[in-house]
């Protein structure tokens, strides 16, 4: 939820799932890659760990949204968990880079 490339992937709506897949592999949590399944919205984008055909018209679309889901399923058990985050807009950057403290 916080990774800034995966925040400017949604903004550009460019669904680079490696992106999200990086952003997993930094947060320290404990996976087995031939477990990982991740869906862009209802678009599954990675089966067990491996890429699957996608219409990535469908997944631009789709990151389009006023909210964007990601399900990252690392299926090591039964918990669950939400994170809520925002986009990196480029008024966001400009209102972060005009003020100083």
């Amino acid at each position: 939820v916080s990774s800034t490339l995966v925040k400017t992937a949604v903004y550009g709506n460019d669904p680079n799932w490696g992106r999200v897949l990086a952003a997993m592999g930094r947060s320290g949590v404990e996976v087995a890659e031939k477990n990982i399944d991740l869906y862009i919205g209802d678009i599954c984008v990675l089966n067990k760990g491996k890429p699957v055909p996608f219409d990535k018209r469908n997944a631009i679309e789709m990151l389009k949204e006023d909210t964007v889901y990601f399900d990252l399923r690392i299926n090591l058990g039964t918990a669950e968990a939400t994170a809520w985050g925002c986009d990196m807009t480029t008024e966001y950057v400009i209102i972060n880079s005009e003020y100083t403290t």
